[in-house]
């Protein structure tokens, strides 16, 4: 049995009529020379007016900042960079010798993340313990997050990025089809040409906001391992301190050996029983009963009876 394929005119008849409105100008177009040679980018920013070399000039802008921060990330968010060796060996051997006045001055000639997190804590030094952890937390999200915030700019240009791109579209469609609707479709080539011409807009927003994501995630960890790498180092200097025989002491511009116990290096003497240690308060090192200064770290030591 044969079966009839039943259309209805209400569907094809719209069909018919389109084909016919746009046969007459694709026979015109055949007999024509080939369509012209496609423009350059420059061409086409140019033939698209004011507005789109503006929208094109913005897509340029934020491509020269994502490449200059992603330069300026990937130099500064390293491990070395965050805690220096050369400092970190320097500030053992001062904390270790109890010169933490010393040790301060030596943050504070320094630019970075551990620098700037030890010299608070070294600040709060003779307020005890507790004190000194809660200056290094609060030093440590500070600086975490000025680190951070200039790698979130990178999420920022991969969002804004593309939008620009399909506003330049957006535009440039308006435009394409101002024209259609004025001069009607003689010229389907030149609609397709100028479509293709827009898109490239959406197209360079894309290229760079793939990457510019692509990038903030990567940094995003390494910022995470380099900020742990230097709280680790951090904590290791501050192990050792004895905040109970520090307590009244200032370090920092306002330098003074307080009520407590001064340290090495400062002109104060330290007491010591001769009955119960025979190593200096100050480095820990051993020494003979009353021996004077300490032959390691030159603490002048006042020797009770």
């Amino acid at each position: 049995m044969k079966h009839r394929l039943n259309i209805r005119p209400g569907f094809w008849l719209p069909a018919v009529l389109f084909m016919a409105t746009l046969l007459p100008a694709i026979a015109a177009e055949e007999g024509a020379d080939d369509a012209a040679a496609p423009l350059t980018l420059l061409q086409i920013i140019l033939h698209g007016g004011p507005l789109i070399i503006l929208i094109w000039i913005s897509i340029l802008a934020t491509s020269v900042t994502m490449v200059t921060f992603i330069i300026k990330l990937s130099l500064s968010l390293q491990k070395n960079r965050l805690a220096p060796p050369a400092l970190l060996e320097a500030l053992k051997n001062l904390v270790g010798a109890g010169n933490y006045q010393e040790a301060w001055a030596n943050c504070e000639a320094n630019d970075n993340y551990m620098a700037n997190v030890l010299r608070t804590g070294l600040e709060r030094l003779g307020r005890g313990k507790e004190a000194v952890e809660d200056g290094i937390s609060e030093a440590s999200l500070r600086e975490a997050q000025l680190l951070r915030s200039q790698n979130s700019y990178l999420s920022v240009i991969g969002v804004v990025s593309p939008m620009i791109g399909l506003l330049g579209t957006v535009i440039g469609m308006m435009g394409a089809f101002g024209k259609l609707g004025a001069s009607g479709i003689g010229d389907p080539r030149g609609l397709a040409q100028s479509i293709g011409e827009v898109l490239a807009a959406t197209a360079s927003g894309l290229f760079i906001a793939i990457p510019a994501f692509i990038a903030y995630y990567v940094f995003r960890n390494r910022s995470q391992i380099c900020i742990v790498h230097a709280d680790d180092k951090i904590n290791e200097l501050l192990m050792d301190i004895p905040f109970a025989e520090l307590e009244g002491i200032k370090i920092g511009e306002n330098f003074s050996a307080g009520g407590g116990a001064p340290v090495a290096g400062a002109s104060q003497s330290r007491r010591v029983s001769m009955s119960l240690t025979t190593n200096c308060p100050v480095c820990n090192g051993a020494v003979t009963a009353g021996q004077n200064p300490c032959p390691h770290c030159g603490a002048t030591l006042q020797w009770a009876q």
